[in-house]
């Protein structure tokens, strides 16, 4: 992709607010929102590569300054081309600027064609002084909605000039289809949902339907259909569904209705029998081997789930034995074991069997003890500190702002302005407090508005929060996906994570701010430094969530995956970590993998903290807290400590100048279904 820091259309969408990257600036405390509504804008500029598309000659590259892996040089006859194949989301006038270099004083005419007709006869391509030095011809031509053929062909026995790429500002669709309506299930069995739902409508046309469960996509139906069967599902289990449109663009839907649907049992109701015998052995600091006499079942065990603290800590084991790691050291452990069949019929619990783990491990940071210090909370979300010592934090849901001080204190200062949420993971969340405080009493939320993420400025005078200002505006939100943390970073700058918002091409489009850690200055401006000009501080990701620096200021991110793979990252200026082409480690070349990865059900991270170069990884499904130590830039073996003792575990934050950790959980969310009021937020000291 070619980027820009503005560019015309961008400019017209963006007009009275700072745009998503950074392009105007704000005339009102509440913004002007996005002004354009015809339903497509122009795209920056999107490259094709001579040597990517059909070139009568040769790929060479032998003469410097060109783009990608080289140019096209055509052969010296009338009629020698190069063409490229581009796709555009919608028809309209296009820009075509081709990127050429002559060497010479002899202009080098080309007639230009798209699909087949002429739009450009006798083309001037002079001289450029060397070969070397590149430049521009422009031209404009009509480009028809999906796949066209734009062809440079010469006039002349010379040839064309040498060709090094086709850049294209083509139309894009930028309008949503319209939300499904009436999803319902019309029939059930044991491991079958059959949907319905209304159709939706598209200024040019529904290519799918996503189906989600929670926040993970599990199928999806064509664009024509209003019918999908869920299959291979689990018997006597509750999905939590949604669906959305989505067009040839990428322009996702807002959610439709949820609709729960618990699986019926299968015929088999028989549990197998309870394992028995369980033993435990070769117990170390951070693992134990566990063995147990195989269950029987009247049509067959399936697998054995191995629970520890009141919950699944390993699920379907296949044999009779199995080795559990991320034991926090020095700590009291009791085992059991269940089989299941395929009817999801659990039998009864093993002989419990405990163990204690081996000493502390080389390099400490280990949580040493955990004292409550606050109740009575509603999905606590963000975390920050205030000069005196005390915490300001938000309420995802009431959009609520409190403060409480290290001996527990709680105190309601405001609630931000125009904040909604997203019948899921959106709302009030991240949270941060300028570094300059003495100065401005500035705070900085992240938070769900009506027509999307804004980051937003607020004063603080010590009892009340006032003068709202938004800096950012128009990040794209959805019910999932809106990642939602906000800190300032050792250089001074603000940090945000923005999640894809259920629109997986947007996380490797540099032009979007979704998908994307972003890196700006306190008036919502690009930071300097910053790989593309852009608020774009890093890309390809799918729901990043933690952020935290290390000791050599390093910064380290904690991300949810897809179904498979969570991640710690290091993240690195400009760098591409994957999604949605990798979910986890991938062997793509310009991709950069993990540093450590767990599977979702141990994990689903949120916040992350680092102590003297141990990271600390709040996990939600996973309901512990991750202890990871740091080493450069490697990590090393994770440790779990509060396995299924606290619930959900949500941000997790370092006391300024102390060992010590603040730890909340979030229970009284659509996951956890705990009533409001559950969750409570706590202390540990880190030895």
């Amino acid at each position: 992709m070619m980027h820009r820091t503005c560019f015309a259309a961008q400019a017209a969408l963006w007009v009275g607010a700072i745009g998503a990257l950074g392009c105007s600036s704000a005339s009102t405390a509440e913004g002007d929102g996005n002004l354009g509504n015809s339903g497509s804008e122009l795209l920056a500029g999107t490259d094709y590569e001579a040597e990517d598309g059909v070139c009568q000659g040769t790929v060479d590259s032998n003469h410097t300054g060109y783009s990608g892996r080289g140019f096209c040089n055509t052969n010296n006859a009338v009629g020698a081309y190069v063409e490229w194949t581009v796709s555009a989301a919608a028809a309209g006038p296009s820009s075509l600027a081709i990127r050429y270099a002559n060497g010479t004083t002899t202009d080098r005419p080309a007639t230009i064609s798209v699909n087949g007709a002429v739009v450009a006869n006798a083309q001037p391509f002079p001289g450029t002084g060397a070969w070397t030095t590149w430049e521009l011809q422009t031209i404009n031509a009509n480009l028809v909605a999906g796949s066209n053929k734009i062809r440079v062909a010469s006039n002349t026995a010379n040839g064309t000039a040498n060709l090094d790429k086709l850049t294209v500002d083509a139309p894009r669709d930028t309008q949503a289809p319209t939300t499904p309506q009436n999803l319902r299930a019309t029939d059930v069995t044991s491991n079958t949902i059959a949907l319905a739902w209304n159709a939706s409508t598209d200024n040019v046309g529904v290519v799918a339907y996503d189906i989600y469960h929670d926040g993970n996509k599990i199928s999806e139906a064509a664009g024509n259909a209003t019918t999908k069967t869920l299959t291979g599902l689990q018997p006597k289990t509750e999905y939590r569904l949604t669906v959305f449109a989505r067009d040839a663009a990428g322009n996702v839907s807002a959610t439709s209705n949820s609709v729960p649907v618990t699986t019926s049992p299968t015929s088999d109701t028989e549990p197998p029998t309870a394992p028995g015998n369980l033993k435990a052995s070769d117990v170390t600091n951070n693992s134990v081997k566990l063995a147990w006499t195989a269950s029987t079942d009247n049509v067959g065990v399936t697998g054995y789930d191995v629970y520890s603290g009141g919950g699944v800590i390993v699920t379907n084991v296949q044999g009779t034995q199995a080795t559990i790691t991320g034991l926090a050291a020095n700590t009291d452990y009791s085992f059991t074991v269940k089989a299941k069949d395929a009817g999801n019929n659990v039998s009864g619990a093993s002989n419990a069997v405990s163990v204690r783990t081996g000493n502390v491990p080389p390099g400490g940071g280990v949580p040493k003890t955990i004292t409550q210090l606050s109740s009575g909370w509603t999905i606590p979300w963000g975390l920050a500190w205030l000069p005196d010592g005390s915490a300001i934090i938000t309420e995802r849901e009431s959009f609520n702002v409190y403060t409480l001080t290290p001996s527990g204190t709680k105190k309601q200062v405001g609630k931000v302005p125009n904040a909604v949420g997203t019948t899921g993971e959106g709302g009030l969340m991240g949270i941060a407090v300028d570094p300059n405080w003495s100065s401005n009493h500035h705070i900085y939320v992240m938070h769900s508005a009506s027509e999307g993420n804004r980051i937003a400025r607020m004063t603080f005078d010590g009892n009340a929060l006032s003068d709202y200002k938004v800096l950012i505006q128009g990040i794209k939100k959805s019910k999932y996906h809106n990642g939602g943390r906000l800190k300032f970073g050792p250089d001074g700058y603000l940090y945000a994570t923005a999640g894809d918002a259920q629109t997986q091409s947007l996380a490797q489009d540099k032009n979007s701010p979704n998908g994307k850690i972003l890196r700006f200055k306190t008036d919502g401006t690009p930071a300097p430094g910053n790989p593309f000009g852009t608020l774009v501080y890093s890309y390809g990701h799918r729901n990043p969530q933690g952020l935290a620096w290390d000791s050599a200021g390093r910064l380290w991110e904690s991300e949810l995956g897809d179904g498979s793979q969570d991640e710690l990252n290091l993240i690195t200026a400009g760098a591409n970590y994957g999604w949605p082409t990798c979910e986890g480690n991938c062997n793509v070349s310009g991709m950069t993998n993990p540093k450590k990865t767990w599977s979702t059900g141990e994990a689903s991270p949120s916040g992350l903290a680092i102590v003297n170069d141990v990271a600390y990884m709040a996990a939600l499904k996973g309901k512990r807290l991750w202890r990871i130590p740091l080493s450069g830039t490697s990590a090393g073996t994770p440790t779990a400590y509060y396995v299924n003792t606290y619930g959900r575990l949500r941000t997790v934050e370092k006391v300024p100048g102390q060992s010590l950790l603040w730890l909340s959980t979030t229970n009284s969310d659509f996951n956890g279904k705990e009533p409001a009021g559950s969750d409570k937020i706590f202390k540990i000291t880190i030895e």
